[in-house]
């Protein structure tokens, strides 16, 4: 089987593990870029240099480092596949240095100003109601925008003030969701007539599933009208709601399981915003630290 042949079974590998809709779609562009440069079917030419060439290549066409990463992992993982498989001996990634990720700080928001952003999604729209309810969970829960808009109203437990979540690779947790949640989503239903527990959460304008970038454009506008002069999306604030918890003294395995994050090395990210906290807490507690 030719190169593009390949390709085509490898991506359905990864819809058979339950990838997001999303991630298949940047791993298929990923893929046919690199198709595009090698431009040839022939499986020998993926080897050691044709991989240092389109490292070259990527590292002069794109200014953000994070961007060569995600494509280079993109390849990486393929040829993992094709060496598990057998269509390749050798892994051209073998003796490879890829670059290192940046690490940059999560984009977060102050408890100040997560209010103003909530208490201007509630006002003088159409939608206000549901707006409302969206920030509050966003805000409560931590969801990401894809778990947030595949809700469905029976994944809320109102009576145990839980939601039950979908995230990566299909894997079902549980997490807690404010009071003040709940009574803004029971104010949106109630202005739904009370839909059945099968039907989505949220709806946008025709009455369909809210689409992703849907629930990115209204936080936009709420951030407009709230004046926060700065980029602002759906992952900002549930970096807020991790931070938030993390500096009121929530430990670093709780958060990970609410995150639902895989590895607790993608939740240590967020423990520079507790230094402080750190700090007052070794104050209080160590016998030789001054009062």
């Amino acid at each position: 089987m030719d190169i593009k042949g390949l390709t085509a079974k490898y991506l359905l590998t990864l819809r058979a593990r339950d990838y997001s809709a999303h991630t298949l779609i940047a791993y298929e562009k990923d893929l046919q870029d690199f198709l595009d440069f090698i431009d040839t079917e022939n499986l020998a030419t993926f080897n050691m240099q044709t991989v240092r060439k389109y490292l070259a290549f990527l590292s002069t066409e794109y200014d953000t480092k994070s961007t060569v990463i995600r494509k280079m992992a993109c390849i990486r993982s393929f040829a993992t596949y094709l060496v598990r498989y057998r269509h390749i001996k050798n892994n051209p990634f073998k003796l490879l240095t890829l670059p290192k990720r940046e690490k940059k700080l999560p984009n977060f928001l102050s408890k100040e100003e997560m209010q103003k952003l909530i208490e201007n999604s509630q006002e003088g729209e159409t939608f206000a109601t549901r707006n409302s309810a969206m920030l509050e969970l966003l805000y409560s829960s931590g969801l990401r925008r894809s778990e947030m808009v595949g809700l469905n109203i029976g994944d809320i437990d109102f009576y145990n003030g839980l939601v039950r979540v979908f995230g990566k690779g299909a894997k079902e947790r549980l997490v807690p969701v404010t009071d003040l949640a709940l009574e803004a989503i029971k104010k949106y239903l109630y202005s739904r007539n009370d839909p059945p527990p099968a039907e989505p959460l949220f709806l946008n304008h025709l009455k369909n599933r809210l689409s992703s970038n849907g629930l990115e454009l209204i936080v936009k506008k709420a951030c407009l009208k709230a004046n926060l002069a700065r980029k602002i999306s759906p992952h900002s604030i549930r970096h807020s709601f991790a931070t938030h918890l993390l500096s009121n003294g929530c430990d670093l395995r709780t958060l990970q399981d609410m995150l639902g994050h895989k590895s607790l090395q993608s939740t240590q990210v967020y423990t520079h915003v507790s230094l402080s906290q750190l700090k007052k807490v070794y104050d209080k507690t160590h016998p030789r630290s001054k009062d």
